[in-house]
């Protein structure tokens, strides 16, 4: 029996969000509400990742436009379904005693209800990231879903690897990484466990415990030591783990995650500034999430004072390294030198538009708040030399339309797992203050 046909109306923050969501619904039938292309009309302009979305999408939808791209719909390709617009509808007598015909959402909707009501069988499905237009849509019985192509299916088993605390474990074992320089072989060692990439170990037994690592390149797992990277000591297994990646020139990427106050950003920027002789610059950035979606074109001042407040969290952490230092040390002067120089550039992520991204360190702060395409963007530009470190915390996401699965940051840590590149840790224990941990506990 053939599988029937679904038809899914995808809401214009889906667009916005991946241009080439349209591919992504297998063989069935994808439809455009004319809504939505009035709404990407308003984003055509502009720098952000929405912008380009939307141009791109604009150009696509040209590309593959046709003459029944307002009846039956233009084929999407091979195996795939087709794609149709479809012109405003009348509100129903239902749609009419909830809702305003003047609202975008509200006419997008009356669409996927005229859709729904057609007696052809198909089964419509309204796609948004917006989880009000969802229950809307629900209220009048339509089925509506998020947006899932780039979702993580299982977060907490993203969260959990990368780590591993293995208890009454062998002392004689533990002892043998003491003892070697070179590290001790993976069959050697004899575990239990298949490992793929780059992981770490707490291994505890009654008498004594180590911190390690296995190595998949060379197939080796050693002990790690606690490093002193700038004046930052680690303070405990997650920071020493993630000190240890960030200081690892066969590891290139890297995410931390874990929430405020566990030291993600403070590491990233002391490890960086501690292999300052192995990079021509330091960049350290993060999106700017605006209040309200307004531009920063809204706020007062220069350019400077208008990005000043979302970058001070990452000079904070710059002031806490220099004074780690006496203000004449070489240490403090070095990172004055390095910003005068501009080696060492913290600013919005927008910013490094256009820029070499060849032999730099590059920190990426917040990147929960950065769709999986614009992870991906920055990831590709990366050149020669480049070492890239994402950031962030799963719980505390800023754009509406993002959340803990859909987010760049757990897409790139779920679709890495495993690279001989690549390293996750997750850090659980708050080391900024009792206070700060506390609250993050019982708030």
């Amino acid at each position: 029996m053939a599988k029937l046909k679904k038809i899914f109306v995808l809401d214009t923050n889906v667009i916005l969000h991946d241009f080439n969501s349209i591919y992504n619904f297998e063989e069935n039938d994808v439809v455009i509400p004319i809504t939505v292309l009035e709404e990407l009309d308003k984003f055509k302009k502009g720098n952000d990742q929405i912008n380009y979305h939307a141009r791109e999408f604009n150009r696509e939808l040209d590309r593959i436009s046709g003459d029944s791209l307002f009846t039956s719909g233009v084929p999407l390709g091979k195996n795939l379904g087709k794609l149709s617009i479809e012109t405003g509808k009348e509100f129903s007598p239902q749609m009419k005693r909830s809702f305003q015909d003047n609202i975008p959402d509200h006419r997008i909707l009356a669409i996927a209800e005229y859709l729904h009501n057609k007696k052809d069988k198909k089964k419509v499905i309204l796609i948004s990231k917006d989880i009000n237009l969802r229950m809307k849509a629900k209220s009048l019985g339509i089925p509506a879903e998020d947006y899932k192509n780039d979702q993580v299916q299982d977060l907490d088993d993203v969260i959990r690897l990368g780590i591993t605390t293995l208890e009454n474990f062998d002392d004689e074992k533990i002892s043998s990484l003491y003892n070697s320089n070179e590290g001790i072989t993976e069959e050697e060692f004899g575990f239990d466990k298949t490992i793929t990439g780059h992981e770490y170990f707490i291994l505890k037994s009654n008498s004594s415990s180590v911190l390690a690592h296995f190595d998949p390149i060379t197939k080796t797992i050693s002990r790690v030591e606690k490093p002193n990277s700038y004046g930052i000591f680690p303070r405990n297994a997650e920071q020493t783990f993630s000190m240890h990646a960030l200081l690892d020139p066969k590891i290139s990427l890297v995410a931390l995650t874990g929430r405020a106050g566990t030291g993600k950003t403070l590491l990233a920027l002391a490890t960086a500034l501690q292999q300052i002789d192995m990079y021509d610059q330091i960049f350290l950035a993060r999106p700017i999430v605006a209040l309200a979606n307004k531009d920063l074109g809204y706020l007062p001042g220069d350019a400077k004072e208008k990005i000043g407040p979302y970058m001070q969290p990452l000079f904070d952490n710059l002031s806490v390294i220099k004074h780690k230092f006496n203000i004449h040390s070489k240490e403090y002067l070095k990172i004055d030198e390095l910003l005068k120089d501009d080696r060492l550039q913290i600013t919005p992520l927008a910013y490094i538009r256009g820029r070499s991204l060849s032999n730099t360190f590059f920190i990426v702060d917040e990147a929960q708040n950065l769709t999986p395409h614009e992870i991906k963007t920055i990831i590709t530009r990366a050149g020669e030399g480049t070492k890239m470190i994402f950031t962030g915390d799963l719980e505390q996401i800023d754009s509406p339309y993002l959340d803990k699965k859909s987010n760049g940051l757990a897409y790139l840590s779920d679709r890495m797992q495993g690279q001989d590149i690549f390293a996750h840790v997750n850090l659980i224990k708050g080391e900024r203050s009792h206070l700060a941990e506390l609250a993050s506990n019982l708030l």
